[in-house]
């Protein structure tokens, strides 16, 4: 857990009790695909009947940081907080969290939820190619896609390890590869990646990973249905 803020604890217990009530719960958010970070603002009253001291906030992730317009709320005050997200690398559905604590002893710890869909400009399927130690080394592949708004190609390909060989072919021009991965031996436990280059506009779309490893038969990763 990442901790944002902290609020001196107030001296009124008992005295300052009540309940967040947030106008949309859980709050979703969409960036767009060039996005590094985003801001959203989220409402909330207290439907307590006293008023609410707030002393604290924490979230379910570094990525997330947030803060309220004040630290106390009286009994039936609406308020507003603001949250920041920083992208990153993320691609899909997540859903993160942040805590607010409060005074109220029957709620100290009310929670907020947030889900980010972040929209996904290159697909590489599958997640990871598998070889056994032991087996004839023959070619896999893996298929990139440019499921973005913008077409993209594939300027270059590099691997971490020297044990293999590759090649890449063009499907769909600037739509969709195929990526073609042969190890030259099976005989040990390898674990590495594929660097793909491309020509998006966005920076962190200019270089994606594929990964691929050698291992025994009792580690093989089965596939996620």
């Amino acid at each position: 857990m990442h901790k944002l803020l902290t609020f001196g604890i107030i001296a009124l217990a008992g005295i300052l009790r009540g309940e967040l009530l947030f106008d949309n719960d859980p709050l979703e958010i969409k960036p767009k695909p060039e996005d590094e970070e985003i801001e959203t603002t989220f409402t909330f009253k207290n439907g307590g009947d006293k008023s609410l001291a707030i002393t604290g906030l924490e979230s379910s992730c570094s990525c997330l940081e947030a803060s309220l317009d004040k630290q106390i709320y009286a009994a039936g005050e609406k308020g507003t907080g603001k949250a920041k997200f920083k992208i990153s690398s993320f691609v899909g559905r997540h859903e993160k969290t942040l805590h607010i604590f409060t005074n109220d002893p029957d709620h100290t710890d009310q929670v907020l939820n947030f889900v980010l869909e972040v929209p996904a400009v290159v697909s590489i399927e599958p997640k990871l190619l598998q070889w056994i130690v032991g087996v004839k080394p023959e070619p896999k592949e893996f298929i990139v896609k440019m499921v973005g708004q913008d077409a993209m190609k594939i300027t270059n390909v590099t691997a971490t390890r020297q044990n293999v060989t590759f090649e890449y072919k063009e499907i769909i021009p600037g739509r969709e590869y195929k990526v073609i991965l042969t190890p030259t031996d099976t005989s040990g436990v390898t674990i590495g990646a594929l660097k793909i280059e491309t020509d998006s506009k966005i920076p962190k779309y200019q270089r994606q990973m594929a990964f691929f490893s050698i291992v025994r038969p009792d580690q093989v990763e089965k596939p996620v249905k």
